[in-house]
C-alpha cells in the first residue's frame, strides 16, 4: 500500500508536466491519472487502518492517511473527473490540462499531510496552479482576479511559514501536534494563514469575487476541493490537538454565518454559490469530528452547482425569472438545490444531521440560522421557471459531469442511513419548507445590495491584521492555555 501511495502523489505531477509532450493526447493523459486517482481513493475508503509515512523522521515530516483524509482525496478524486467531463468536448488546451492535474496533485499531497512543512509546499504549489487556471482565458480581468488571489495567498502563507518555524523552534518537529506547548504566537499565526487559505471567515473574502469571476470548470475546482486545502488541516489539528477545538468551532459557526448572511440578498447566481462556499466551509469546521462526510457531499454539490450555472441562460436571477431553462437542466439544478439544502435521499441530507448532532450546545442556534438561511438562497433555483426547451450551450461531456456528481449524492446518502429516523426527517422538512416561505414572502420581494468594498484588496489584508489579532485574543484566554504550555 506504501509504494501505490507514492505512485499515487508522484504520477499527477509526472503525468502533468508530461502533458506538454503530448498534447493531443492531453485530455486523455488527464482523464487516467483521475480515473486512477479515484481507484487509490475507493481503496483508501475501505481500509481497516490508517497508514502512515515518516519521510524525515528527524524533522516530523509525516504523511497520513486515515478516514478522515479518504473524505477529502475521493471528493478529489470525483471532482476532478467531472471537470474533466465538463470540458471534453471544449478547446481547453494542453496547458489547461496540465494545470488540472497538478492542483489536482497538490491537493490530494495536503490531504494527507500532517506536518506544517510539507503541507507549506503543497500549498503553494496550489497556489500557483489556481493562480494560472484563474488568468486562463487572459482577459486583463482574469489576471487581476487571479493576481489578486496570488497576492493573499502568498501574504497568508508568509505568516503561516513564520508560525511553522516557531513550532519547528519548540519541538525541532513539524508535525501538527507540535501545536501544543507552541508559543501562542505560532498558533495565531498558522491559523491565520489557513483561514485565509481556506475562505474562511472574514478571511476569505477574497473568495466570492475569484470563484465568481473564473471559468465555470475552474470555479467548480476551487469551490469543489481547492478551499479545503485550508480547511483539512484546521479539521485534523482539532482532532489531534483538543485544546484548539473551540477555536475551529468558533471560526465555522462565524464562517456559516457570514457566508449566508451575504448570500440571501445576492442577485448574482455565481456570486451567491461562491458565498455559500464561504458559508458550507462553516459547516465543515463546526463540528470537526464529521467534517470529512459533510466535505464529500458539499464537494460534490457545489461543483454540480457552479457547472449548471455555466450553462444557464444568466447568471442575474431577475432575468433568470422571464428566462425560463431547460426542464432537464432544472432537475439537476432542483436535485442539488436539495441535497445542500438537506432535503432526505440525497447526501447533503445526512451530512446535516450527523453535523447538528455533533455540534455543542452554544452552535446549536446559530447553525439553525445558518441552515434556515442555506433554504432562503437555494429557493431562488428551485423556483426559477422552466420549460422543454433545447439549449445548444450543454454537450455530452455536462452530462456525464452530472451523472458522476449527482450520483455520487445519491450514493454517498447510505454513508450515514442511520440518519432516516422519524425525528431527523421532519426537522430539515420544517427547515425547508420555512425556508421557501420566507424566499417566496420575503426576501423575493425585497433588494438589498450589501457593500463589496470589504472584499476590495487593501481591505483584505486589512481584515488579515484584524483577525491575526483576534486569534491571540484566543489563543492567549484561560481556555486555550493548555495548547501553549
Amino acid at each position: 500500500m506504501k509504494a501505490l501511495t507514492i505512485i499515487w502523489i508522484a504520477l499527477p505531477l509526472f503525468i502533468g508536466f508530461s502533458i506538454y509532450l503530448l498534447p493531443k493526447i492531453a485530455r486523455y493523459l488527464a482523464l487516467g491519472v483521475s480515473i486512477f486517482s479515484l481507484g487509490y481513493a475507493l481503496t483508501v475508503f475501505n481500509l481497516d487502518s490508517s497508514l502512515e509515512l515518516n519521510l524525515l523522521d528527524s524533522f516530523g515530516v509525516i504523511l497520513l492517511i486515515d478516514d478522515l483524509s479518504s473524505f477529502f482525496i475521493l471528493t478529489n478524486a470525483l471532482v476532478t473527473l467531472a471537470v474533466l467531463f465538463y470540458c471534453w468536448q471544449t478547446d481547453k488546451t494542453a496547458f489547461f490540462y496540465t494545470q488540472i492535474i497538478i492542483l489536482h496533485g497538490s491537493v490530494n499531497a495536503a490531504f494527507i499531510c500532517a506536518d506544517f512543512i510539507s503541507l507549506y509546499v503543497a500549498l503553494e504549489v496550489i497556489s500557483i496552479a489556481a493562480f494560472l487556471l484563474i488568468s486562463y482565458s487572459r482577459s486583463d480581468r482574469s489576471i487581476w482576479v487571479g493576481l489578486r488571489y496570488l497576492f493573499v495567498s502568498n501574504i497568508a502563507m508568509l505568516f503561516y511559514l513564520v508560525g511553522a518555524v516557531l513550532v519547528y523552534q519548540s519541538h525541532h518537529s513539524f508535525g501538527f501536534a507540535g501545536l501544543k506547548g507552541s508559543p501562542p504566537e505560532a498558533i495565531a499565526l498558522i491559523f491565520l494563514g489557513l483561514l485565509a487559505k481556506g475562505g474562511i471567515f472574514v478571511s476569505g473574502l477574497w473568495l466570492p469575487l475569484t470563484h465568481s469571476e473564473s471559468e465555470t470548470p475552474v470555479s467548480a475546482m476551487l469551490s469543489g476541493v481547492v478551499v479545503k486545502a485550508g480547511v483539512y488541516p484546521l479539521i485534523r489539528c482539532a482532532l489531534m490537538v483538543s485544546e484548539v477545538d473551540p477555536v475551529v468551532r468558533f471560526f465555522g459557526v462565524g464562517t456559516a454565518l457570514l457566508g449566508v448572511s451575504y448570500a440571501v440578498f445576492e442577485k448574482d447566481s455565481k456570486r451567491m454559490l461562491a458565498f455559500h462556499t464561504v458559508s458550507q466551509i462553516g459547516f465543515i469546521l463546526a463540528a470537526p469530528e464529521v467534517g470529512g462526510f459533510y466535505a464529500l457531499t458539499h464537494g460534490l454539490v457545489k461543483s454540480a452547482l457552479f457547472l449548471i450555472a455555466g450553462v444557464l441562460p444568466s447568471r442575474n436571477f431577475k432575468e433568470l425569472k422571464h428566462l425560463p431553462i431547460n426542464t432537464t437542466i432544472w432537475i439537476a439544478l432542483v436535485m442539488a438545490s436539495f441535497s445542500i439544502s438537506g432535503f432526505p435521499l440525497l447526501s447533503g441530507f445526512g451530512a446535516k444531521v450527523l453535523t447538528m448532532k455533533s455540534l455543542l450546545p452554544w452552535q446549536v442556534i446559530a447553525m439553525n440560522i445558518a441552515a434556515l438561511g442555506t433554504a432562503i438562497s437555494f429557493a431562488k433555483f428551485i423556483f426559477l421557471p422552466h420549460a422543454k426547451t433545447g439549449d445548444g450551450k450543454v454537450k455530452l461531456g455536462f452530462w456525464g459531469a452530472m451523472i458522476l456528481l449527482l450520483g455520487g449524492l445519491i450514493i454517498a446518502n447510505g454513508i450515514y442511513y442511520e440518519a432516516y429516523s422519524l425525528n431527523n426527517i421532519i426537522k430539515p422538512l420544517i427547515t425547508i419548507f420555512l425556508g421557501w416561505l420566507a424566499y417566496l414572502f420575503v426576501f423575493q420581494k425585497i433588494s438589498i445590495k450589501l457593500s463589496r468594498s470589504p472584499e476590495e484588496f487593501e481591505h483584505l489584508v486589512g481584515a488579515m491584521i484584524l483577525v491575526l489579532m483576534f486569534l491571540f485574543t484566543l489563543v492567549l484566554s484561560p481556555g486555550i492555555r493548555g495548547v501553549i504550555g
